[in-house]
């Protein structure tokens, strides 16, 4: 994720995140039907609408091979997030934190939820991969320096053996419960053994949440569908009971 994207997709979430959150302090029953009230739900319903041709365009041939040729995938990637974040935001403005139906609470909760899930497939999933790919590069070097330092050690622990002295000295000592501190090679060979465990656990969890973030996306799929069926409803009550401020 660039700087730049990171501090708008982020700041847009963070917004979109805690507004909902305002009807603890604020409700305006008549908003969502006004003037302004239905123009915003009108253009959050457009924006949301917009990150179908994200898929459309990447599963489907006759568009991609057509599209993709003058326009980069990564452009409409760029299109599903921005349109997918700053569309549920008109959504809950449209509100005015008016959550009475269980149709209008349904459809917030699984719009929070899409959000939040599509997050999850976009960003998490390929920051936890990009973190496993550079720590099996540092695990695969930790490895070869352990190698080197058990090396050392062994050749340190062979010339040693040629003076028994010592070593029976060293076990009276530990024999009375006085351990002498640890130097040199095995001291090295301690810290990078622990550089390589501690490297090794980060791994394993970075994989168990990769194994999780990958299922956001049909998480994220199956939350989509819900939601599109949602706002049909919303909408099609909407015309139905008609629009107050054309009474």
């Amino acid at each position: 994720m660039k700087p730049r994207e990171r501090v708008v997709v982020l700041g847009v979430l963070s917004v979109l995140l805690l507004a909902w959150l305002g009807f603890l302090v604020h409700r305006s029953p008549r908003f969502p039907g006004s003037g302004l009230g239905s123009a915003l739900g009108i253009a959050g319903a457009a924006l949301m609408l917009i990150p179908l041709a994200y898929p459309i365009v990447k599963r489907i041939p006759f568009f991609h091979d057509r599209t993709t040729a003058q326009v980069p995938m990564q452009f409409w990637m760029s299109l599903h997030v921005y349109a997918g974040i700053v569309g549920p935001l008109l959504a809950i403005v449209h509100t005015g934190h008016k959550f009475d139906s269980p149709l209008g609470v349904a459809l917030t909760a699984v719009l929070l939820l899409v959000v939040v899930s599509g997050i999850a497939v976009r960003y998490l999933l390929t920051y936890v991969s990009h973190e496993i790919k550079e720590k099996l590069i540092l695990l695969q070097t930790a490895r070869g320096d352990l190698d080197g330092a058990w090396g050392v050690l062994d050749k340190i622990s062979s010339e040693a053996s040629l003076r028994p002295q010592a070593s029976v000295f060293m076990a009276g000592l530990a024999s009375l419960g006085i351990a002498l501190p640890i130097s040199g090679p095995a001291v090295e060979v301690m810290r990078i053994a622990e550089s390589v465990a501690d490297l090794e656990y980060a791994i394993r969890m970075h994989e168990f949440f990769k194994r999780w973030f990958a299922r956001s996306l049909s998480l994220h799929i199956a939350l989509s569908i819900v939601f599109f069926v949602l706002l049909g409803l919303h909408i099609a009550s909407g015309v139905y009971f008609g629009l107050r401020w054309l009474q």
